[in-house]
């Protein structure tokens, strides 16, 4: 397994043999998804085998399965392998309820894919889980002039 180096709390990218596995953590919300759609655009435009891993996700919403929905069409398109690693029962049923599950073909990971392969580097506690970097809010910043409750 080869980490390819990245600076990122939500995406750790790494290669396993000829595979690209591209894991998220986090909300996959509107605000992340905005911040995760260049670097898993790319990560389908070069992969001939792709694997996301979204065991780590805490949250989906719809623009997030739309941007999973977005990867596998694109992967399809350009004849590369995709994988959708997920062992989440609300995200699982998110996917059967939107009918996208013959798009996302979601499976369990195998007992040889650990899920929790991040670098030492913990999302911080007052921010945002969601908010990239220049998105996040301290525990005290004003929103639309009101101090935070």
């Amino acid at each position: 397994m080869q980490l390819i180096p990245r600076h990122d709390p939500y995406l750790v990218v790494r290669s396993v043999g000829g595979r690209t596995v591209a894991a998220l953590r986090g909300e996959l919300d509107l605000v992340l998804v905005r911040h995760l759609r260049p670097e898993l655009d790319a990560l389908v435009r070069e992969s001939d085998a792709l694997t996301v891993d979204i065991r780590r996700l805490t949250f989906c919403d719809a623009t997030g399965l739309g941007l999973l929905a977005h990867c596998a069409r694109r992967a399809g398109e350009r004849g590369a392998q995709w994988r959708l690693v997920c062992d989440q029962p609300k995200i699982l049923r998110l996917i059967r309820l939107t009918a996208l599950g013959d798009l996302l073909r979601p499976e369990p990971g195998r007992p040889d894919e650990p899920a929790d392969a991040w670098p030492d580097e913990p999302l911080l506690d007052d921010v945002a889980p969601s908010a990239p970097a220049g998105l996040r809010l301290s525990a005290y910043t004003p929103v639309h002039g009101m101090p935070h409750q």
